[in-house]
């Protein structure tokens, strides 16, 4: 994917930033979109939740997340024998 353009944010106490508008409707970003957050090791991608594929979808489902729902007692008692 090529690069379109480059645009510089300043980073708030609170670790906020803005979107530039121009890159907020071209990408779909609306108010109260969710958006992904992808760490690599080089680089930090932002993306709208809309646009991500199947494999990251399923890399968004961590252990953390998974264990609100499957860190139970019961869950623990179902798997116990296995």
């Amino acid at each position: 994917m090529p690069l379109l353009e480059i645009k510089t944010v300043t980073i708030t106490e609170k670790g906020q930033i803005s979107i530039p508008l121009d890159i907020r409707k071209r990408e779909g970003f609306r108010v109260g979109s969710k958006v992904a957050i992808l760490a690599f090791q080089d680089k930090v991608e932002l993306r709208p939740l809309k646009k991500l594929n199947e494999p990251i979808l399923t890399a968004l489902a961590s252990e953390k997340v998974l264990a609100k729902d499957w860190s139970t007692k019961e869950e623990d008692k179902a798997w116990a024998h296995l």
